[in-house]
């Protein structure tokens, strides 16, 4: 059975040394990334994302441990055969990285020049995906005459020029509005849908890990504090600081009538369901909503609510039995104020 494995990271660690010693910018990192998944790297400033991003490619060198890629380990290969392997890695910067002399369509002929790709076969390619970006009337502008979706565009296009395996996208939507970021996840879950790429995204918003991952590792201090599915991480967070990124506190009211809560995860159920409010109906008890984090994952909702139940045992019984017939996990919270 072939290993459904495209990207498999063992043991990396990376130290960088400087005059003031030694820093360790990623420590014993395990990951596993499936071909054709989006797979997303989530984690704070500082905490290691972007330099594991260049450690899959070996732009950066691994201090210790593998990066299998394909099949094969990146550290045993030849500058050459390195140089060959990265044409199977599209990468996608937060900035662009757009050649400003260059049109577009010789910014996306551009990694086949390198590759030495004659230039008929090169143009018709640069053509073809800039029909996939939907900027096939952009040909002949330069990058300075493109808004910021735009350029991103056309950083895809060039990309995918090399037909590769994967595209690393390191916060590739933090410098767009949050309108483009959409349209910009969109294009990528088309092309991971009808071309089969596997994507690996790398971000600090959780928003974008819930529009388009199906997997995720939360990064904190260099090392990989959770990984699992996004349902998993969402509805049922492990780490601290995956549960940081998830459920983030809200703001809190003053006065309580009663100091007892319950905190109500949804993991999957149809976000057109009512629940609270058919909950109000039949049990006929009125609830404060404390706080409130409920996520559309395709169709289905993930999150928790917290709910201020009524002082009553009897009724505060009623509303428990009733969620838990609806199949929601429900707990209830002390000290939450």
């Amino acid at each position: 059975m072939t290993d459904p494995t495209i990207i498999k990271i063992k043991n990396l660690s990376k130290s960088f040394v400087s005059k003031n010693g030694t820093v360790t910018a990623l420590e014993n990192i395990n990951i596993d990334i499936k071909q054709g998944e989006i797979f997303g790297i989530i984690g704070m400033s500082g905490a290691g994302k972007s330099t594991l991003v260049r450690c899959i490619n070996f732009l950066e060198r691994p201090t210790s441990g593998t990066v299998i890629f394909d099949g094969k380990d990146l550290s045993l290969l030849s500058k050459k055969e390195l140089e060959r392997v990265r044409q199977s890695m599209g990468m996608i910067f937060q900035q662009f990285n757009l050649l400003m002399q260059r049109t577009v369509i010789s910014n996306v002929c551009f990694p086949l020049e390198i590759a030495k790709v004659s230039k008929k076969e090169a143009l018709k390619r640069a053509h073809e995906l800039l029909e996939v970006v939907g900027l096939a009337d952009k040909a002949k502008a330069y990058p300075a005459q493109l808004s910021g979706g735009q350029k991103q565009r056309v950083a895809i296009a060039r990309a995918l020029a090399t037909n590769p395996k994967v595209l690393l996208c390191d916060e590739a939507t933090s410098a767009l509005d949050p309108s483009t970021t959409r349209s910009i996840l969109a294009l990528l879950k088309d092309i991971n849908k009808k071309m089969g790429i596997t994507i690996v995204i790398i971000t600090h918003e959780m928003s974008v890990i819930e529009d388009i991952c199906q997997r995720v590792a939360i990064i904190d201090n260099s090392r990989i504090a959770e990984i699992g599915t996004v349902e998993e991480v969402f509805t049922r967070p492990k780490s601290q600081t995956a549960r940081k990124f998830v459920f983030p506190e809200g703001k809190r009211i003053d006065h309580f009538v009663s100091n007892r809560c319950c905190r109500i995860i949804f993991d999957g159920l149809s976000s057109f369901e009512p629940v609270i409010a058919n909950m109000v109906l039949e049990c006929k008890e009125v609830v404060n909503i404390i706080f409130a984090d409920t996520k559309n994952i395709d169709g289905k909702a993930v999150g928790q609510i917290v709910i201020q139940l009524p002082e009553k045992e009897l009724a505060a019984q009623k509303i428990l039995n009733y969620l838990k017939a609806k199949g929601l996990t429900v707990e209830e919270v002390h000290n939450y104020v």
